[in-house]
């Protein structure tokens, strides 16, 4: 093992000098007695007859030893999920001297939801602001995050992670953070971020990954380069947790999970208790449409395997989840659908040149230059279907371009291979081009007319948009809608993370609807509820996770192991409909009639064209080969190993997706049935 050494030696010594090492937990966990549920059967049998017809003692049934596994697996800690949360949780534990991690993820790769983050990070009194000369308070920060979540986040959590939050910053420093390149300005490493709403300081750091090719985010690759050092840290991949199961002290220590490799069903055990960062519901749009009149419709930035089941896992077992924290799911007003629901960042911006947002009903909804976030976004969810269509012109193109903030429209839209480039519809006149869109005609005209009054009369608008023309950074140049040409491109709500989850107690331990911890269960990250309030903060997306999962894998080997109630679901639990997928209807492939040879196919890709070959021999699929893609390979890389392999072993292009790299999979399966298309 490496690292740890010391911390062993001195925990050896202080179990040979019969010292407890362990702490006490936090409000407002209830320690229940520890005499066991064996000990009050004999009591009670001794009351109530005498010694010589006492009745046979029998020891309470442990629920979690008749689990029926293929396999077994014990570790001094179990992680269910290898995200921000996860990696920074086994580190910690190994560094506070656990023998032996487990890490246990669905997926075939590391990073939950770094992998669709540039990684951006916050923190106040960091070593970053003191090289750049800023001077902050921890205190600033906190009033900032509460201001930011609509002030219904958790204070004294925030006052945690805040305070955590130096040190885990200092110790990203310290292995490898110094070295990496940093978007600045005004050449400081410390900014503003306006993609969220702003600080009150510069305390945003954006540092670039230096292996972009398989690191979206440099905290990830850090994470990942560390945890390679450490032989005591073992990472079960594509083995997804489907149950909790408590033992006869009421405690968790068992986690159920199955591997879709091996095709096993793994009990793995504790020692010491098991921490789940298994990520948020961003990724799962019933989810949402439960909780936000509009949520099905939400485009999943991130990975579609953020279903939310980590949560339900927890109900079982007794969790509490506040379901009003579970409607605290923040968007982005940006959202470019590439795919059928999913979606990146990348508004066309026009309405900085003069363009302007109208909803499914063809009016204006909001004051498209207001430099407030959280406005745009609440006004967009509540939006029918929850999107917005920027209408413009070719006057409003030239403008944006002639003031340089076309980025987004030239690498996105602009280019017949850009992923918004399909996504841009136009007409002649108006009527035609609601027609299209399918919004009123009648309504679209007279909000274009209304418009169009306004920016004759300078000023502001009835929604208060300035009209002046002042140039800022929202506005650099007014315009009316008109011209030969008329353009319209749908833009969506983007959900890139989401609030809702578990309650914990200040020590990360998950605790049940009267407040008491659940021995042996612990949560980190985005599973966890209620943190942050309404909204997130720029960088707490990637530090809360890591922050809350080195205190929660510090904890867990440093903790008392209490006993508890013996472990029931709690009173409400999120219904099963919400995780089951959507049956394909499509009817299986026939594969009769093929006849011998090689054939190609190209299809649209994730950044570019997918080029598939397919080999045919004695009337079956012999060879599957992606000749060439643009997919984003940290993500595709696992469909792209195992779909070929699986169709050549099934001999047909039915296979199963790959979780987490759906996208990609379908890629594969539309370009191998034109191959066997041409087969026939």
């Amino acid at each position: 093992m490496r690292k740890c050494g010391a911390a062993l030696l001195l925990a050896a010594a202080m179990v040979l000098a019969g010292c407890s090492s362990g702490k006490e937990a936090s409000e407002p966990v209830t320690q229940a007695p520890t005499t066991s549920a064996a000990d009050t059967t004999k009591a009670a049998g001794e009351a109530a007859q005498p010694e010589e017809t006492k009745a046979p003692e029998q020891e309470a049934e442990d629920p979690s030893a008749n689990i029926q596994a293929d396999e077994e697996k014990e570790a001094d800690v179990i992680i269910v999920g290898a995200g921000g949360a996860g990696l920074a949780a086994a580190i910690a534990a190994a560094d506070e001297g656990a023998g032996s991690v487990i890490i246990v993820e669905k997926l075939g790769k590391t990073g939950g939801s770094l992998n669709f983050t540039s990684g951006s990070m916050s923190g106040a009194e960091t070593i970053i602001q003191e090289l750049d000369g800023i001077e902050d308070t921890k205190e600033s920060y906190i009033e900032d995050i509460m201001s930011n979540g609509a002030g219904l986040g958790n204070k004294e959590l925030i006052q945690i992670f805040a305070d955590e939050d130096v040190d885990a910053i200092q110790w990203l420093w310290d292995h490898g953070l110094s070295e990496y390149t940093f978007s600045e300005q005004n050449g400081k490493k410390s900014v503003f971020a306006p993609e969220h709403q702003l600080y009150s300081i510069q305390r945003t750091y954006k540092p670039k990954a230096m292996d972009p090719a398989n690191y979206k985010s440099a905290v990830h690759e850090i994470l990942d380069k560390e945890i390679a050092g450490y032989d005591n840290i073992q990472i079960d991949y594509y083995t997804e947790v489907t149950e909790l199961v408590g033992n006869d002290k009421g405690q968790v220590l068992t986690a159920v999970g199955y591997n879709s490799d091996s095709k096993k069903t793994v009990a793995y055990r504790a020692k010491k208790g098991i921490i789940m960062a298994t990520g948020g519901y961003s990724g799962n749009p019933k989810m949402m449409g439960e909780y936000a009149e509009y949520g099905e419709n939400y485009l999943v930035g991130g990975a579609d395997s953020a279903d939310g089941k980590g949560i339900r896992i927890m109900q079982e077992a007794g969790a509490a989840v506040d379901q009003e924290k579970l409607t605290y799911i923040p968007t982005f007003p940006m959202g470019l659908e590439y795919s059928e629901g999913k979606g990146a960042i990348g508004d066309v911006y026009m309405w900085k040149a003069g363009g302007i947002y109208v909803n499914q009903e063809g009016q204006r909804f909001i004051n498209e230059t207001l430099d407030e976030v959280v406005p745009r976004e609440t006004a967009l969810e509540e939006q029918t279907g929850a999107v917005q269509y920027n209408i413009f012109t070719d006057k409003i193109v030239e403008d944006l371009k002639a003031a340089n903030a076309a980025f987004m429209w030239e690498y996105y839209y602009e280019p017949e291979t850009g992923i918004g480039h399909k996504l841009i519809q136009s007409a002649d006149t108006l009527e035609e081009l609601a027609q299209i869109i399918g919004v009123p005609g009648d309504a679209l005209v007279k909000t274009v007319e209304e418009y169009n009054a306004a920016v004759d009369a300078g000023g502001t608008d009835e929604f208060g948009r300035d009209l002046s023309g002042a140039v800022t950074a929202y506005s650099v140049a007014v315009n009316k809608i008109e011209g030969d040409r008329y353009y319209a491109v749908p833009i969506k709500a983007l959900v890139v993370m989401t609030l809702g989850g578990v309650t914990v107690n200040n020590d990360m331990q998950v605790v049940d609807e009267a407040g008491n911890a659940i021995p042996g269960l612990y949560a980190a990250g985005e599973v966890v509820g209620g943190i942050w309030g309404r909204f997130v903060s720029g960088g707490t997306g990637v530090m809360g996770p890591v922050v809350f999962g080195r205190i929660t894998g510090r904890n867990v080997v440093n903790m008392d192991l209490a006993e508890g109630q013996p472990v029931k679901a709690a009173s409400f639990v999120l219904e099963e409909s919400l995780f089951e997928k959507e049956e394909s209807k499509a009817e299986s492939y026939d594969m009769s009639g093929l006849k011998d040879g090689s054939y190609e196919a190209t299809v649209d890709g994730q950044n570019g064209e997918m080029t598939v070959q397919v080999v045919v021999e004695d009337g079956k699929i012999k060879e599957v080969n992606v000749v060439s893609n643009h997919e984003t390979e940290n993500i595709a890389a696992p469909a792209l190993e195992k779909i070929p392999a699986a169709m050549v072993e099934a001999n047909s292009p039915d296979v199963d997706s790959v979780t987490g790299a759906t996208l990609t999979s379908g890629r594969i399966r539309e370009a191998v049935k034109q191959c066997l298309d041409q087969a026939k």
